[in-house]
């Protein structure tokens, strides 16, 4: 007598519900990545953009209260538009105005995000053109004329100087995001394959320095990709080549390492790590939407996970030579070498299968697996 398989009514009822299993925790994710994603982006507003500002006693406090309104800018004095200039450059501020002349000139900086630029321009012309109307109703409410030459002076477009302004071939400043979601989504189909291709070796230190030796070749290789593929859209000509492959590299590293680190500890499931870096890191990385812009949960997330540290060095680097990008390298730092640290102690730790190879306890499993499943006759 043969043992009996399943019926073809189970097995219908098996498939049924793991395919309405599969619907409901899809629609479920598509519903969190949703609301996540909306939540960080469909309104966003500047929350205390630093900006600079060049003003006489005088007028500082009219200014100070225009733009001390609804908490959107926070503002850095300074005593000459050379050092707001500098400022500028290291980053510190997104832009600012200089109000010492006879006319405001307003300073930006486009490569620093031009949302940021886009709002200083629109904030500055409406209160250009705000002193304007107010000057002109004075005027009518005395009964005074204006000379033409002083009517064209009015009228004439205030200042404006982009101190660091985004490349023509990246106009719309989007390269990081896409970048960064390269290197994300790579290292984290990279550290998935290495979770399943390392534990075939048996466990020991060899194996770990072998798993680290790998996630280093990998860091370096998919730094220089994303360096030659830069080159075909011109991003990044004029950048350092060594230092933006050093710091391509750390961010690879970082991801991989870290998902590498979490597989090791949890199994399979630590690879939800790189996907979290992926589908929720890359929104509030501050690429294509600035930290400022961001919610205030969305801001400090983002800044210490190794998408965001990474975004806002390699636009430093890039863009604003003179800022310091410690902070964020040390942000980088940290995930790469905890990560590669939990890759070499769990390969040194003690393991039931230490002894064994894991081909070799699949071959026994599959034999053992064959024989049970052999039939039996009575």
């Amino acid at each position: 007598m043969v043992a009996q398989e399943n019926s073809p009514a189970e097995s219908v009822m098996q498939f049924r519900r793991f395919a309405l299993a599969v619907c409901v925790i899809g629609v479920l994710v598509q519903l969190g990545l949703t609301a996540y994603y909306l939540s960080m982006g469909h309104k966003a507003q500047p929350h205390h953009l630093p900006v600079g500002l060049v003003t006489p006693a005088s007028k500082r406090d009219a200014v100070m209260n225009l733009l001390s309104r609804n908490d959107n800018f926070k503002v850095t004095d300074y005593a000459t538009a050379d050092d707001l200039v500098i400022a500028i450059k290291r980053r510190d501020v997104y832009g600012g105005v200089d109000i010492t002349a006879s006319k405001p000139h307003l300073y930006v900086a486009s490569a620093a995000g031009p949302a940021a630029a886009s709002l200083l321009r629109a904030t500055y012309t409406g209160v250009v053109q705000q002193q304007t109307a107010q000057t002109l109703d004075q005027l009518a409410s005395q009964g005074m004329t204006m000379t033409v030459s002083a009517a064209q002076d009015l009228n004439t477009p205030p200042a404006v100087t982009d101190v660091v302004p985004l490349p023509s071939d990246d106009v719309n400043g989007v390269s990081l995001g896409f970048l960064t979601q390269a290197l994300a989504l790579g290292g984290t189909i990279a550290s998935m394959g290495l979770g399943r291709l390392i534990p075939r070796a048996r466990r020991s230190w060899r194996r770990g320095l072998a798993h680290v030796t790998i996630l280093i070749v990998y860091a370096i290789g998919s730094a220089a990709v994303i360096l030659w593929s830069m080159t075909w859209f011109g991003v990044g000509e004029t950048a350092d080549r060594g230092e933006m492959l050093g710091i391509f590299s750390l961010i690879s590293l970082a991801i991989t390492a870290s998902t590498a680190g979490a597989v090791a500890l949890l199994g399979p499931a630590g690879a939800l790590v790189g996907a979290v870096y992926f589908t929720l890191g890359t929104v509030i990385s501050g690429a294509s939407i600035l930290p400022e812009f961001l919610p205030a949960f969305g801001r400090r997330v983002g800044e210490y996970l190794p998408t965001g540290a990474g975004v806002q060095a390699v636009r430093d680097d890039l863009y604003f030579p003179a800022a310091h990008i410690s902070g964020h390298l040390t942000v980088l730092g940290l995930y790469a070498g905890i990560g590669v640290l939990i890759v070499l102690i769990t390969n040194m730790l003690p393991h039931a299968k230490n002894t064994t190879s894991e081909v070799e306890l699949d071959l026994v499993e599959r034999l053992e697996g064959a024989e049970r499943r052999e039939p039996v006759s009575i």
